[in-house]
């Protein structure tokens, strides 16, 4: 295992592939915002045609149209930026024999709706211009590169390029290097844009408030009853391990000291024969007690907190793990209790089903986010629906109002990322 190495900057080549990207996506964006502006005008068209009537089967796919566009920048958002948007509830569809007034109707009383109109008109206008700022750096900047020096000397007098006269080869060499630089700043500057371009998408298209509270509440009221199921089934777990295992052991010990207080005065060699069996039953039942006790919350992590209780989790298991523990104290033990069995879980759910043969462990902790990501070098294809476990480790981070997100293609690597919203509860006290 690996200690706490510094945070690793990613590497000059992965930064310079990065930028021609993010102008791609730049370039995608503005041929987005043509579509979303030609779908709101025709969201627009058929709400002015509702009174003629043609309005109201025209306006059920349009809006499915400008929802579909707002769907995909909002994926895009997450993807290129990590900018997450809540989605606003879905179109009301109607019944399958609703009219398409009634459908309508339906639709023109979704606030949703006009959140995605509002966006449309305003996205060709922020989005649009904004991100056709380096692209414009970027063309212009190819047109001094890469056209100025071949036709300077077959154009007459008043040929400039930006700021500067092209007429001898000094100036051209000179619109040559400003050209670079245009193309560098376009290059350069795309990522910002579209970063800033994501956040006024957030602003937009996010759902309102009052639509975040109801989901909230639906989900902790759902994390409740599972909370409580739970821990019901912890319950009677225990309580079975211990009728069966430690209670069983005991009441055989209680029985073999009996038999033996009987027969110390008859057969001394007998009875200490039943009081070596007592002593061997009783640190069985000791020993039932301790796993048990390992099971509810183990020892080290109570004594030394998670980070240490991951290392010993990865010195356990059959597989290389890495593990690197950037905690800066103590979490709230229901916290680390939780975040210790979901790594468990993930660790075994690697050890049977990916065979990989390492995994790289990340915990960090950031502006009060617990994050916990799980890397391991599989063959992928992971899925949560298929009862690998996962969905099990989603329902004990649901009850902290945790998340985990799987990435899992066919021939791997699987990334599991969890993140817990917590607090610290005390300052770093031990090596993680």
């Amino acid at each position: 295992m690996s200690g706490n190495p510094r945070p690793v900057r990613a590497p000059a080549r992965a930064r310079l592939t990065r930028t021609p990207l993010a102008l791609g996506r730049c370039q995608l964006a503005s041929l987005h915002a043509l579509a979303v502006s030609a779908a709101g005008s025709l969201v627009v068209l058929a709400v002015l045609l509702l009174p003629v009537g043609i309005g109201f089967r025209l306006l059920p796919p349009a809006a499915r149209a400008l929802r579909a566009l707002s769907d995909r920048s909002r994926s895009r958002a997450a993807a290129w930026t990590g900018v997450r948007i809540s989605p606003p509830e879905p179109l009301p569809a109607g019944e399958r024999d609703a009219t398409p007034r009634e459908r309508s109707r339906r639709i023109l009383a979704d606030d949703g709706f006009w959140r995605d109109l509002a966006w449309a008109w305003l996205e060709p206008v922020t989005g649009g211009l904004l991100v056709a700022v380096p692209l414009a750096l970027a063309w212009y900047g190819a047109f001094g590169a890469l056209v100025q020096p071949f036709i300077w000397r077959s154009i007459n007098d008043g040929n400039w390029y930006a700021f500067v006269p092209v007429h001898t080869t000094a100036t051209m060499l000179a619109a040559l290097v400003l050209g670079l630089s245009f193309v560098a700043g376009g290059l350069y500057a795309a990522p910002a844009v579209l970063r800033l371009h994501a956040r006024l998408s957030r602003r937009l298209l996010s759902a309102p408030r009052s639509t975040e509270l109801t989901r909230r509440i639906v989900r902790l009221t759902d994390t409740r009853s599972r909370a409580l199921d739970t821990l019901a089934a912890e319950l009677q777990r225990i309580e079975r391990d211990l009728h069966d295992g430690a209670q069983a052991r005991l009441v055989a010990t209680g029985m073999i000291l009996d038999r033996a207080t009987r027969l110390l005065e008859t057969d001394p060699a007998a009875a200490r024969d039943l009081l070596r069996d007592a002593r061997r039953t009783s640190a069985r039942a000791l020993q039932d007690l301790r796993d048990l006790v390992h099971g509810i919350h183990p020892p080290v992590l109570a004594d030394r907190g998670l980070g240490d209780a991951v290392r010993s989790l990865a010195l356990d298991s059959f597989l290389d793990v890495h593990v690197e523990a950037r905690l800066p104290g103590r979490l709230q033990a229901p916290v680390e209790s939780a975040a210790y069995f979901a790594v468990s879980e993930v660790l075994t759910n690697a050890t049977k089903h990916s065979g990989a043969r390492e995994v790289r462990l990340a915990l960090t902790y950031d502006d009060g986010l617990l994050r916990i990501a799980v890397t391991d070098d599989g063959h992928g294809g992971a899925d949560p629906s298929r009862g690998t476990g996962l969905a099990g480790v989603r329902q004990r981070l649901d009850t902290f109002d945790g998340t985990l997100a799987l990435h899992s293609p066919q021939g791997g690597p699987t990334t599991v990322t969890m993140e817990i919203p917590c607090a610290l509860s005390s300052p770093k006290t031990s090596s993680s």
